[in-house]
């Protein structure tokens, strides 16, 4: 498979070779678990049915995922293992099935929901770095698009995320998202069904670019739920990163807050500044249970 699915547009033959996702064609995985640390109208009560993806097609340098996303660790599966995984844990509970920086499989995954029909809602979590065309295969196959919204500077996302393209790009994913899904709905318990929640990682020494951010998505996605996230904590090599190399202090998130909630939106979720840590960061093995 020539891949260009996303916007690095690598150009290479994954089965030969790896792009800038550092993985080759074949699905590879690194937890797959109910997780309870989502939104509220995701993971409910009994969890989110959650399959990370190893690689990543963006790299942010501050990854919270930065064992499987930069150091790729996890376990190839084929497509009929997937499935499985998708079944044990429906039968565990699962609320949805929630695709993790699934960009990189998004041809592969288009081609497995096409053939498998989920009793659950496909909750698609990615970083908003979206080839259009890409996502228009998987209309009809996504009812939960889960998108991030990190920058809307060019400056910023070259910087941490060597890609000087992605406002531009993700704003184009972000309307494709919409397009697909529509107005959001829920069922008698308050779990989402359909629509879309777009998050928005708020960064230490960053909240000047958190704010145009948050503006951006408030002109322009006023009927959609805006996750304002506390949860950074610094991983990986941060070398050369001093001021995003801490933990977010609470001066600066509710800074944010108070601005998100000034806008006037109603449609927020926003977290206590303990989400940050460790201890929420999930265990990843080329070893996992299902």
């Amino acid at each position: 498979m020539i891949c260009n699915q996303c916007p690095r547009r690598c150009n290479v033959e994954r089965s030969k070779a790896v792009g800038r996702c550092g993985v080759g064609e074949n699905f590879k995985l690194a937890r797959a678990s109910l997780h309870f640390w989502e939104e509220p109208c995701i993971s409910g009560e009994n969890g989110s049915g959650t399959v990370f993806f190893s690689g990543c097609n963006l790299g942010c340098v501050f990854c919270q995922n930065y064992e499987i996303s930069h150091r790729k660790i996890g376990r190839e599966v084929s497509a009929d293992e997937l499935i499985k995984i998708f079944e044990s844990l429906i039968e565990k509970g699962a609320n949805n099935i929630n695709l993790v920086n699934p960009t990189h499989y998004a041809l592969q995954l288009a081609d497995v929901l096409s053939k498998w029909k989920s009793p659950v809602p496909i909750v698609y979590n990615s970083s908003g770095y979206e080839s259009v065309e890409t996502l228009k295969m998987l209309d009809g196959l996504v009812d939960i698009y889960l998108p991030d919204f990190k920058y809307i500077s060019s400056e910023k996302a070259r910087k941490y995320s060597f890609a000087e393209d992605y406002p531009d790009v993700a704003m184009l994913a972000l309307q494709e998202m919409k397009r697909q899904v529509g107005a959001d709905v829920f069922d008698e318990s308050g779990l989402m069904k359909k629509g879309m929640i777009i998050r928005h990682l708020v960064l230490p020494s960053n909240t000047n670019a958190s704010i145009k951010a948050l503006d951006y998505l408030a002109e322009n996605y006023a009927d959609t739920y805006i996750s304002v996230m506390a949860q950074y904590t610094p991983c990986g090599n941060l070398t050369g990163y001093d001021e995003i190399n801490r933990k977010l202090t609470k001066r600066e998130y509710n800074k944010i807050v108070d601005y998100i909630l000034s806008l006037g939106l109603d449609k927020i979720f926003i977290q206590d500044l303990s989400s940050s840590g460790d201890r929420f960061i999930p265990e990843f093995s080329e070893n996992f249970k299902y």
